[in-house]
């Protein structure tokens, strides 16, 4: 039942006057018009007495004006209470007829008065406004039941209830029940309880205009059986709680000591840790999605308690929603030659690279927004990758993070763990994001072609919906459970070779080749960046240490033979070593290192140029190769004995190699006369094919016309043009087909000294491409058949001096 006061304001719960004539309207006692009192959040019944404070200027005006006559003022409740000042169409028609049995004056000027509520009333007619209300009544009488079994019964049914609610609820005073076993007039009875529901105004409002008691007590019987349900629920509720709080009383003891104190000292933890989310979600600009769940999570953190293990998963749920840069942008730096400039000082050459990046932020900036692409550098290690997209981050003014992929094995590392689990995290996506700040980076997807896959599942096609510009927009984190929106990332990618990446996963990227550095531009790169970096991590000054152009050559050549710079830049941080210890031992204020010295600071060198000075000798020819770490050199060695024409292969050749071979083999038997061999030669010896260095495994068709081009030498006898190599695929017809790395070959071909390389006619298009001081002193010499490559190899067999040179 209702434990509320009534406001115009009421303050005390309503209780009933007993007196006789309570419910009658004495015609002589009543004036015309009758002052009348609007009130608020709730509704007087007859015979009801309760205290209501005043404190609008014309409720005290009319409450003042019946003190002066006969003490009676028609109360009437306000339809919205929203309303300050009631007018007449604010107010219900229907009202009680009330007696101020007391009043009693605020110090802030308002009013306390006890009514005691009289007959019902209907209001017929205003006569004024102001100063206050007044108008002119008519009294309402109840209906005599029809049925007078039936509605006693009712009644009798609305006293039980009425006592069960007064046990059942602790805030009612047992003298409650006494005031029911003393109540004999039904009216009386139902208008005490209608009093005391907890029912809505409206509710009550129907109550007290409903003249036919049958009909009203039916009403007061709904709404007694609904509240009397609620309180058995709660009752119930109650019970089962104080059940759980026996199980554990002695925690939930401890606990709220704990609570007690830290609210005595100000240092409740955990209020203020919430108090903290609350403000910083306040502060969020983040999508109404993500501000709902985080609004839903908070209210169960906040009815967790404290102690359970649930309630740290709960809080760094909310942390990560917090720390997660939803719509949080840096601004790009379109200033398009401010961006080249720094990419130029950044790293010296990569033009293809760079030129890709600032047409990506052209369009962007006449755009003003642009899916991000997703960009893939691919080549051999140490030529630059990952610092690319540092550069690239720092031209653009956007933040940089990283993320390395090799042998990473499990798809949750990407799409993250559900929250359920033990140990649950989001994926590394969003780690990285949480990390950096910002929802549009420069993304490093280091390795990408080195993740594993497990029965845990396959990361490479959890990537696939971070990678494709249609999907990205709505990333799914398993811990989340919320969509990331990665469209505005710059995702760049890096590999060193595109065999292990799954055809899906390589579509959508767009690949980048970077090729390996030739030696100009090592050396540039040592005099720009690697000399600096390591003269700065060894602690020295540039007066301190002197390396010539020509010991920066010498190393290159000498000590260091890979398509990138990374072993460059451990041999240089040999020579600052050296330096280093010249200084702190011998006391030297500079310290030059001069080519010559070169064997007693690194050692002897490691790579000579002597062996590839071939000519001299029938059956070696050279080729070039393609491998992940960029071009190489390869010797082929054909060798005869006698026998019976068989063919024996050695140096761990692949598949592809050893076809290549009988087919070449097979060539020369089919045209050994336009080549100049007998075919008694070729009965009569065995031919032996080598590739040196046995231990590594080699395969691919790039190595045909090399090997047909050593059996050709060594049948006929004529030794293969000094600083000549070689790359292409052979037919049975004798066509060279073209083949792929045609950059990285043509650069191993010059890092080895040679002046002459022989490719397919096929791949011309492919050298065009190629930089021309790529092909400084290197001469390319296309072919379309064997016999045009045997032609430009195979030196003249009566030259025999120029096997000398």
């Amino acid at each position: 039942m209702d434990k509320r006061g009534i406001d115009e304001d009421p303050d005390m719960l309503p209780f009933l006057g007993l007196e006789d004539g309570d419910e009658e309207l004495v015609d002589g006692d009543t004036p015309s018009p009758i002052p009348i009192l609007a009130l608020k959040n709730a509704v007087l019944f007859p015979t009801i007495v309760t205290p209501i404070n005043i404190g609008r200027d014309r409720s005290i005006n009319a409450v003042n004006k019946a003190a002066e006559s006969n003490r009676l003022v028609a109360v009437f409740a306000q339809r919205d209470l929203n309303v300050e000042e009631p007018e007449v169409k604010d107010l219900y028609e229907v009202g009680t007829l009330a007696r101020i049995l007391k009043m009693l004056r605020m110090p802030d000027g308002s009013l306390t008065a006890v009514l005691r509520g009289g007959q019902r009333v209907r209001r017929t007619s205003i006569t004024q406004e102001t100063p206050y209300m007044a108008g002119t009544i008519e009294p309402l009488e109840y209906g005599e039941p029809t049925e007078e079994m039936t509605f006693q019964a009712t009644v009798d049914s609305i006293r039980d209830m009425a006592v069960r609610a007064v046990e059942l609820s602790p805030n009612i005073p047992t003298e409650a029940r006494v005031m029911l076993d003393n109540i004999n007039r039904p009216s009386q009875l139902l208008n005490f309880i209608a009093s005391n529901l907890n029912a809505e105004m409206k509710a009550k409002q129907q109550l007290l205009e409903t003249n036919d008691l049958a009909k009203k007590a039916e009403g007061v019987l709904n709404e007694l059986r609904r509240e009397l349900h609620i309180l058995e629920l709660r009752d119930q509720i109650e019970n089962k709680t104080r059940g759980d709080i026996e199980q554990q009383q002695r925690q939930y003891f401890l606990n709220q000591q704990i609570k007690a104190i830290q609210d005595e000292l100000g240092e409740n933890p955990n209020d203020q840790q919430i108090s903290e989310l609350e403000a910083r979600a306040e502060k969020k600009q983040w999508p109404k999605e993500v501000a709902q769940t985080f609004d839903r999570e908070l209210v169960r953190l906040k009815r967790m308690n404290p102690q359970v293990a649930e309630f740290s998963v709960q809080l760094s749920y909310l942390e990560m929603l917090l720390d997660l840069p939803w719509q949080e942008y840096t601004e790009d730096n379109f200033d398009l030659k401010s961006v080249a400039q720094v990419l130029d000082n950044d790293h010296y050459g990569l033009e293809k690279i760079k030129d890709r990046i600032l047409g990506h932020l052209a369009v962007l900036k006449l755009k003003g927004d642009m899916t991000a692409p997703i960009l893939m550098l691919l080549g051999p290690p140490g030529v630059g990758k990952t610092s690319l997209g540092k550069s690239i981050a720092h031209a653009l003014g956007r933040k940089f993070v990283r993320i390395s992929l090799g042998g990473l094995h499990d798809e949750s590392e990407i799409r993250g763990h559900r929250k359920t689990y033990i140990g649950a995290m989001p994926g590394r996506i969003v780690q990285s994001l949480r990390k950096v700040g910002s929802a549009n980076p420069v993304f490093i997807l280091d390795e990408i072609d080195k993740i594993g896959q497990s029965h845990r599942g396959d990361p490479s096609s959890a990537l696939l919906e971070v990678l494709d510009p249609e999907q990205n927009s709505t990333f799914h984190d398993n811990y989340l459970d919320l969509d990331v929106d990665l469209s505005k990332v710059l995702f760049i990618a890096t590999a060193n070779s595109l065999q292990s990446i799954q055809p899906a996963l390589r579509d959508r990227m767009e690949i980048i080749r970077l090729s390996g550095y030739s030696t100009e531009e090592k050396l540039e790169i040592a005099k720009r960046h690697l000399v600096p970096k390591q003269r700065e991590a060894h602690g020295l000054k540039a007066r301190q240490v002197k390396i010539p152009v020509t010991t920066l050559r010498e190393v290159i050549d000498g000590y260091t033979r890979e398509s990138g710079v990374r072993s460059l830049d451990r041999q240089i941080a040999g020579l600052m070593r050296h330096a280093a210890k010249g200084i702190a031992m011998e006391g030297e204020e500079t310290v030059k290192i001069d080519k010559g010295s070169l064997e007693d600071v690194l050692g002897p060198r490691i790579f000579e140029r002597e062996p590839y000075r071939v000519g001299n000798q029938p059956g070696i020819a050279i080729g070039l190769a393609w491998t992940q770490v960029g071009g190489e050199i390869l010797f082929v060695e054909a060798s005869l004995s006698p026998g019976k024409g068989s063919l024996q292969q050695t140096g761990n050749l692949g598949t592809v190699m050893k076809e290549s071979a009988t087919t070449a083999r097979s060539y020369l038997r089919a045209n050994a006369a336009a080549i100049g061999i007998e075919q008694e030669a070729l009965k009569s010896q065995d031919l032996h094919l080598h590739v040196p260095e046995g231990a590594t495994p080699k395969d691919g068709p790039s190595a045909g016309i090399t090997m047909l081009t050593a059996m050709a030498s060594a049948f006929t006898n004529r030794p293969i043009r000094p600083y000549l190599a070689m790359s292409g695929e052979i037919t049975l017809r004798g066509r060279v087909l073209p083949v792929g790395g045609i950059k990285e070959k043509l650069l191993a071909a010059r890092r080895a000294g040679m002046k002459q390389v022989i490719l397919s006619r096929s791949n011309e298009r492919h050298v065009r491409e190629v930089e021309e001081r790529y092909l400084k002193g290197l001469e390319v010499s296309y072919v379309d058949n064997m016999l045009e490559v045997l032609e430009l190899a195979l030196m003249p067999a009566e030259d025999d001096n120029s096997r000398d040179k």
